[in-house]
């Protein structure tokens, strides 16, 4: 009898993984290294969809702040973004003189916003 399971598709998990290590400016090697891997094997995750064992996927969210909401609930509308995730991590790593300039910063963007309706 044939399993009819459909098995879950991790390619835009390896997008997110591959994008925010980029963003962090690593190589698959450097990552690798933290998480002690095989680059191979994290290429294969990134530009395959392999799927991780959830040990892997598990350090790879938590090292990224990634949101899994995202990827098991899409059409929920996620609480959080991972983009929003990794925004408030950069964010609890400025002092009140940076998030002066950042809170100034967003006002202007919402004000702008609210002058094109």
């Amino acid at each position: 009898m044939r399993n009819t399971k459909k098995l879950y598709d991790f390619k835009a998990f390896g997008q997110v993984i591959k994008s925010a290590r980029e963003n962090k400016g690593w190589t698959r090697e450097v990552l690798a290294g933290k998480v002690n891997l095989a680059p191979r094997y994290i290429m294969s995750i990134e530009n395959k969809g392999q799927h991780p064992s959830f040990q892997v996927f598990y350090e790879l969210v938590t090292l990224f702040n990634i949101s899994v909401d995202q990827f098991f609930f899409p059409d929920t509308g996620a609480e959080k973004s991972t983009r929003r995730r990794q925004l408030e991590k950069q964010l609890d790593e400025l002092d009140d003189k940076d998030l002066i300039i950042i809170e100034a910063t967003a006002k202007g963007i919402i004000k702008t916003k609210e002058a094109e309706k």
